[in-house]
């Protein structure tokens, strides 16, 4: 467990302290603001009740309750079983801090748990005919795993275990739902 700490620092401070540039400084803070983040919620809501009329106001149920559940087990669960520090606050640890570095846990990382349990819902629903979304949504949900090592809040095995954790919830969660409202499997998405 020893060197799996120690891997998990090293790497932090490769991410954190080294593979920095000010273009990274000035836009992976904002992947961690949740209000940065509207607007492409917007449209998306907007364009599931163009597409999908009333499924897509349970698509959108299950989606919030997917991430709600989401939310609880890495917060409520794990967070308050494990207990572990966020690196912001370890006094052995050199921290380039982007972005304040907030109270609670650090494992597991409710961001990356929640933004890949949003993707893996939406590749659940949709299967095979999300075509161009299959690289898109778990490289987006990535970033924003990656911008809580990079500002300093979270260890990669903290995104990583999260990373894990929402796709395991959001995929079956996705392809239930899909079969559940009985999708139209042979629109294309992208």
């Amino acid at each position: 467990m020893h060197l799996i700490q120690q891997l998990d620092q090293t790497l932090f401070q490769l991410i954190n302290g080294h593979w920095h540039n000010a273009l990274a400084d000035a836009v992976l803070p904002l992947f961690r603001e949740k209000t940065f983040w509207i607007p492409a919620y917007l449209i998306f809501t907007g364009w599931l009740v163009w597409k999908y009329r009333l499924q897509a106001l349970w698509i959108l149920l299950m989606l919030v309750a997917t991430v709600a559940l989401s939310d609880t087990i890495s917060h409520r669960l794990i967070k308050q079983s494990v207990k572990r520090e966020r690196p912001c606050r370890n006094p052995d640890l050199q921290v380039r801090q982007l972005v304040y570095c907030g109270g609670g846990y650090s494992f597991t990382s409710n961001h990356a748990t929640n933004h890949f349990a949003l993707a893996m819902f939406i590749l659940g629903l949709w299967g095979a005919r999300a075509r161009f979304w299959r690289w898109l949504l778990p490289l987006w949900a990535a970033s924003i795993a990656y911008a809580q090592v990079y500002v300093g809040v979270h260890y990669p095995l903290d995104v990583l275990a999260g990373s894990l954790l929402g796709t395991l919830i959001g995929y079956p969660i996705g392809k239930w739902t899909r079969r559940w409202i009985r999708l139209n499997n042979h629109t294309e998405i992208a």
